[in-house]
């Protein structure tokens, strides 16, 4: 396991455990105790967690892991969201990226469609996300639109009022949304108030909004509210999303798509 590898993997496990010692780390990813201390040493010069005799625990009482550091977990569902959601967007138009690990897979969906493979534009892509705006911009037949904003480490998404200027004088066919948490009775939800707030305005300017949320993110809450359920038409997520959830979406109003 390469040090990047094994740097996700422990940071993975101490966001689901909120600590973890060198003994337990050590077993879990099959390496000696002394690499997981070198490990814990040289995450906690970078303040990616606290180092305490024996082990570490997470950085702060609210802890989001930057994207950079988020691994394969639900890496097949992702995909196969991923292109679900590429499928239902049709050849020149107006699509709305938001930051996140699905949203990434959907840009890549998206690019390697052969009926976008020309056009002019094939598709239109407006997106706060720096790391999606780098991959298509190498696809000449994508119009990529990247809003203003202050760059947000943890996701790569612009924020503020910069991006708040160029979203509110443009409109789009269709929004697709990472989320953090989506749930029927308290909508779709993101850690960072200014992340959601940007989310929003995107689905304002948009006919019609799709989230995309492997099962882990449904019946989920986060601390900043993007939209209500009733604000989303179609909801793409995995089979092992919960019946009894994907029912209430459905009952919300919600298309309910599992693959």
């Amino acid at each position: 396991m390469s040090r990047d590898a094994r740097w996700k993997a422990l940071l993975e496990l101490l966001v689901e455990r909120g600590r973890l010692d060198v003994e337990e780390a050590a077993g879990e990813l099959e390496v000696s105790a002394a690499t997981i201390r070198r490990d814990f040493d040289q995450l906690a010069e970078q303040q990616m967690l606290v180092r305490t005799r024996g082990g570490a625990v997470v950085h702060g009482v609210s802890y989001e892991l930057p994207l950079r550091y988020k691994t394969a977990r639900h890496a097949s569902e992702k995909q196969r969201i991923a292109k679900a959601v590429a499928d239902i967007i049709a050849p020149g138009e107006a699509v709305g990226l938001t930051g996140g690990t699905t949203t990434t897979e959907v840009a890549r969906a998206l690019a390697v469609r052969s009926d976008l493979a020309a056009g002019s534009p094939a598709l239109t892509v407006v997106t706060n996300a720096l790391n999606i705006a780098n991959e298509l911009a190498v696809r000449p037949q994508f119009k990529i639109v990247v809003t203003g904003g202050v760059a947000r480490p943890q996701s790569y998404e612009l924020i503020g009022p910069l991006a708040d200027g160029v979203l509110s004088q443009i409109t789009i066919d269709v929004a697709v949304l990472g989320v953090v948490g989506f749930d029927v009775t308290h909508g779709a939800a993101a850690h960072d108030e200014a992340e959601a707030a940007i989310n929003r305005l995107l689905c304002e300017r948009a006919e019609r909004v799709v989230v995309a949320a492997d099962s882990s993110k449904l019946g989920q809450r986060a601390f900043a509210r993007i939209c209500a359920a009733e604000a989303v038409d179609t909801l793409v997520t995995d089979t092992a999303a919960d019946p009894e959830t994907l029912r209430c979406f459905e009952e919300a109003g919600l298309r309910v798509v599992a693959v």
